[in-house]
């Protein structure tokens, strides 16, 4: 965590629409394109989330797509632009609440596919809980405390150079199509393989090395740039390059295993386990730190509410109007009534269900904050929604433990229930706030932002179990089967799902989760001696640990996105260092300029081979085969075709990040 200083935002900005202007915001095309691209975002998001196990912010995306197609028509405005950018954003936020959690239902055995009315409800309902948690925040955390809320004020940026004429969606929509190319001949007709892995045998141990060749990959790690990609990074040389080994020699290998199966298949029953113990760890951490600055938030939400109150409705100025604070707690008690419903029947028991829904509420509040406060630290796609949703399942599962005993067939799926409203408003929590800083930078109307956030839950919610069950019968999700034995890995819901099991049923290694919380530990310990250095460099616990977690091949793929950032931030610098006489306000705006087409052309990467993801399931859940598309046969165990065709995007990504300083120093 940073200290108060540097965390410190511009909450005294002023509002790039004056609030005496009234524009349109909420307009029938907007809220149409706003529910489209929730949609869309949100079945990208899911399939991302199931292959890597990370999700990231579509906020500037959405802007820039918004940009595009608004300018369709003859009247449009930066205040429209920011309610779509609103409602899309949401579906990403809230496919990241769900791939953690309900697919663990499946992988459980308690679903044998995703009961569309239980998942749109859970989804929903938790996804408006997180929006209504974070009402009273706004004031709290974007006006009298600021944050920083990086994602927020980018977006913000990127709707501003819109509103005057700039342009984007070029460098979105080339990557896309390269991203989605990428995907067509790795997966599709399979002319390539999408892993470069190499595993030997060393004396008793295992040595291992494996990169992914995912150009969507490669754009999370830039966007999340270096110092986070290092970070899941060392998380996977702890757990690859250090436990395995040691459990190799320690505990013996598989029994005639090739080494990348024994490898993979240790991790898999063994280490990945440390990973467990680590975010455990780090959620309970975040919470230790954000205590304080979470009890001065929502003092100073009530208080404002008290404020606005004396002062009447008519005092208040348009850039400062929220929801009303009655149609807040009439929408909890219509929202918290249909979960206690839902988990009542599950559960066949009014008092389980009761239960449930009290260990909801209190932990969806405690996480929304927790999740919206973290958003104005490091932003939306860093925030540890994994970490706290882990928290919530061991709690969840422990108390459950109490009431139903260790033998019950239903606890581990209603501890996982439990997790997935908590993981669902603790993502649409730190997205409503990220998306009210943007909209407080460029003058929006915070009650109308409010509303487009809940019309997008809506609408992704909607469609997220029909992409998850197209998703299951196309690749499979999380357990190898003779089907599909490379299912997609969908890595924090197994986590989920084998710490909840783990709790009622027994089995879980102890051992690893108390070596991973150690390890945590000491992360922490190095962390907060970076931020008494005042170091740039920091090391939050949680994405390390998520590193710890991930297979060692994508964390690879992600350090190589962080690279591209690194080298494109130090070529910006001797850019300016070099020619910057008499021209630094020229070159730090081209600096600008570049970093915002590098951060467009990475999203698309991910937007397109995401959105080929669920396309090219299509036809493998119609003709029953993984080779559907497969015309010139099947030649996944050929790496270097995907290797050198990545190397070309990686060196795509770093000219158009670096483009305009070099057309600007040269010129």
């Amino acid at each position: 965590m940073e200290s108060n200083e540097s965390t410190q935002g511009t909450g005294n900005d002023i509002p790039y629409i004056p609030a005496a202007t009234i524009l349109p915001e909420i307009t029938v095309k907007g809220v149409i394109l706003g529910i489209l691209l929730s949609m869309v975002l949100a079945g990208a998001n899911a399939y991302l989330g199931l292959f890597a196990g990370i999700t990231v912010s579509a906020s500037i995306p959405a802007a820039v797509i918004s940009m595009a197609v608004l300018r369709l028509f003859r009247q449009s405005n930066i205040l429209e632009n920011n309610i779509v950018q609103t409602a899309a954003s949401a579906g990403e936020s809230l496919a990241a609440g769900v791939i953690f959690t309900i697919p663990a239902l499946v992988i459980l055995g308690t679903w044998t596919k995703f009961n569309y009315w239980e998942t749109t409800m859970i989804a929903g309902l938790g996804g408006v809980l997180g929006v209504l948690f974070t009402i009273p925040l706004r004031r709290a955390l974007i006006v009298e405390n600021p944050l920083r809320f990086p994602e927020g004020v980018a977006t913000a940026e990127v709707l501003k150079v819109g509103d005057t004429g700039g342009a984007g969606i070029k460098f979105i929509s080339i990557a896309a199509v390269i991203g989605a190319l990428f995907k067509i001949g790795d997966t599709g007709v399979r002319l390539w393989g999408g892993l470069l892995e190499k595993a030997w045998y060393v004396g008793g141990s295992i040595a291992y090395f494996g990169t992914n060749l995912s150009p969507a990959l490669v754009g999370v790690g830039y966007i999340v740039g270096l110092n986070i990609a290092v970070l899941i990074f060392l998380g996977g040389v702890i757990n690859w390059w250090i436990a395995i080994p040691i459990v190799a020699v320690t505990q013996g290998i598989p029994e005639g295993a090739a080494a990348a199966e024994a490898a993979n298949q240790l991790w898999s029953t063994q280490t990945r386990y440390l990973g467990v113990g680590a975010m455990v760890v780090g959620g309970l951490w975040a919470l230790i730190k954000l205590q304080k600055s979470l009890v001065q938030g929502i003092k100073a939400g009530i208080v404002a509410y008290r404020r606005s109150r004396d002062e009447g409705a008519e005092a208040t100025v348009r850039t400062e109007r929220d929801t009303p604070m009655q149609w807040v707690g009439i929408a909890l008690v219509v929202a918290i009534v249909p979960l206690f419903i839902v988990f009542s029947r599950f559960t066949d028991s009014i008092g389980v269900g009761g239960f449930m829904a009290v260990i909801m509420l209190i932990a969806g509040f405690l996480f929304s904050a927790v999740a919206a406060y973290m958003a104005g630290l490091v932003g939306s796609s860093n925030n540890p929604i994994s970490g706290v949703t882990i928290a919530t399942i061991l709690t969840a599962s422990l108390l459950l433990v109490v009431m139903l005993g260790t033998g019950s067939a239903i606890g581990p799926a209603a501890a996982i229930m439990i997790g997935a409203v908590v993981a669902c408003s603790a993502a649409i929590a730190g997205d409503n706030l990220q998306d009210l800083k943007a909209g407080r930078i460029v003058g929006a109307t915070p009650f109308k932002q409010q509303i487009m956030q809940v019309v997008g839950v809506i609408a992704a919610a909607l469609v997220v179990a029909p992409v998850l069950t197209l998703l299951l019968k196309a690749y499979g999700i999380g357990i190898p089967t003779e089907a599909h034995p490379n299912p997609l890995a969908a890595p924090q819901a197994t986590l989920m799902e084998s710490v909840a099991r783990g709790v009622f049923q027994g089995g879980l290694p102890w051992g690893m989760i108390q070596i991973g919380g150690a390890v945590a530990v000491a992360i922490i310990l190095l962390d907060v001696w970076l931020e008494k250095r005042g170091s740039e460099f920091r090391t939050p616990v949680l994405a390390v640990a998520v590193g710890i977690y991930l297979p060692f091949q994508l964390s690879v793929a992600i350090l190589i996105g962080g690279l591209i950032a690194w080298a494109v931030r130090r070529h910006h610098g001797s850019v300016v260092r070099s020619r910057g006489a008499g021209r630094e306000s020229e070159l730090v705006e081209a600096q600008a300029t570049g970093d915002r087409h590098g951060l467009l052309f990475a999203a698309g990467l991910i937007t397109g081979e995401a959105l080929l993801g669920i396309f090219l399931a299509v036809p493998i859940v119609v003709s029953g085969r993984t080779d559907a598309l497969a015309f010139w046969g099947d030649h996944t165990d050929l790496a270097w075709p995907g290797v050198v065709l990545l190397l070309l995007v990686i060196f795509g990504l770093y000219r158009v990040a670096t483009g305009a300083t070099r057309q600007t120093a040269g010129g």
